[in-house]
């Protein structure tokens, strides 16, 4: 007989949050509290990039009290089975991701089990367990950083994933947290079509979906949801913005070294129409990022189109998730450091499409695809949720 579990899948970019934890923090855990509020989901999943931020050496403190928070919350007190992972040490070099993974299961919410990657079988969850670490010999979470010689001649980041295993009802599936790399320089992104940077996240998450396709025994349904990293085509994006303009190119003294591009409007007086720099993508009518959720953007959002074979995804009805202003009282602006971009994502084989139950006469919500916080300072990325009834099985 099918059944139906009301999942709530969020992935969270929280890197900024805690570079800024006083200010950010209180509104984030109220937006995160009445998302399950409304949806009321009996198994959620978090998962979480960049936790400690930039200077995590400083911040992994306030990490730990975040994840602690979250945990020990009125709010969640219905959950009565917790599964989390954090890594966090950071002085392993080689193996450090940053990845967090939070995992609730609700009271009402019978039969579920974990697999144990060493033993290959799945165990019944109880209890709360929570593992804070390196994560090197835990049984029930798969996790990697990228190899160093992937792209040699760019700096050597905490990106990598962590894959948990689950069996729901009868159900099993995958949970995969990603986090891939980001586009160092404005520049050297608006150079060709795709991208240095978009080509090496292509690279990184075809290795992601080769290692949970053909390891761990049978493939299961998938579900990646992470920061991809996934940016506008910028090349394309930049010619159409800059129609009607004439454009200055400034070079570093004595080289010839980009240092910044400037398109002004003909016959207005030079007006600053787009301004770019390696850290800087400033557009005059930034308006259009938000217009229509920036609908009018997702022509240049083709880094998923690579993956049409094995992957597919909701509809996006939503703004670009970074990135935004940290600026608790602008909590809708973006800021001028990046093209905004559709970088948080929750990915899904078409196995695992399947088994989403579509809304019906009965009232259901269906499946609901957004961010978290559209209207309240999230930090630099707005967290992005798929919230959906999983097909399950009950003999």
């Amino acid at each position: 007989m099918e059944t139906h579990t009301d999942v709530l899948l969020i992935t969270a970019n929280v890197g900024s949050l805690f570079d800024n934890v006083g200010e950010i923090q209180s509104g984030w855990l109220q937006e995160f509290y009445a998302t399950i509020q409304r949806h009321k989901p009996q198994f959620i999943a978090l998962h979480f990039q960049e936790v400690g931020g930039k200077d995590y050496m400083l911040n992994m403190g306030h990490a730990e009290n975040f994840f602690r928070s979250i945990e020990s919350s009125g709010e969640m007190k219905t959950y009565d089975r917790t599964c989390i992972y954090v890594d966090n040490q950071f002085k392993a070099e080689d193996r450090f991701t940053a990845l967090g993974s939070m995992y609730f299961i609700h009271a009402s919410l019978k039969d579920v089990y974990q697999y144990d990657f060493a033993v290959k079988d799945f165990k019944v969850v109880s209890g709360q367990s929570k593992f804070v670490g390196s994560l090197d010999g835990v049984a029930t979470v798969e996790k990697e950083k990228f190899p160093k010689n992937f792209w040699p001649d760019f700096k050597w980041s905490r990106k990598g994933f962590m894959r948990t295993r689950w069996l729901i009802h009868n159900q099993g599936l995958d949970l995969v947290n990603v986090h891939l790399f980001h586009d160092a320089s404005n520049l050297i992104a608006c150079n060709s079509s795709p991208s240095v940077y978009s080509d090496n996240r292509r690279t990184a998450l075809r290795y992601v979906i080769d290692r949970v396709s053909h390891s761990a025994g049978s493939t299961l349904p998938f579900f990646l949801f992470g920061d991809f990293n996934f940016r506008l085509d910028a090349l394309s994006l930049v010619q159409d913005l800059s129609t009607a303009t004439d454009v200055q190119t400034v070079t570093k003294d004595g080289s010839n070294e980009v240092e910044k591009i400037i398109w002004e409007e003909k016959d207005n007086d030079h007006k600053v129409v787009l301004h770019i720099e390696t850290k800087m993508f400033d557009y005059l009518h930034q308006s259009v990022f938000r217009q229509d959720n920036g609908q009018a953007l997702l022509k240049y959002d083709k880094e998923v189109a690579a993956f049409h074979d094995v992957i597919r995804e909701e509809e996006i009805l939503f703004p670009p998730s970074y990135p935004y202003s940290e600026d608790y009282s602008e909590p809708t602006q973006y800021m001028t450091t990046r093209c905004p971009a559709w970088c948080d994502r929750v990915l899904l084989s078409p196995a695992a499409q399947r088994l989403l139950h579509r809304c019906d006469d009965e009232g259901d919500m269906g499946v609901v695809y957004n961010t978290l916080g559209p209207n309240i300072c999230m930090g630099d990325h707005k967290p992005v949720f798929l919230f959906f009834s999983l097909k399950t099985k009950c003999f």
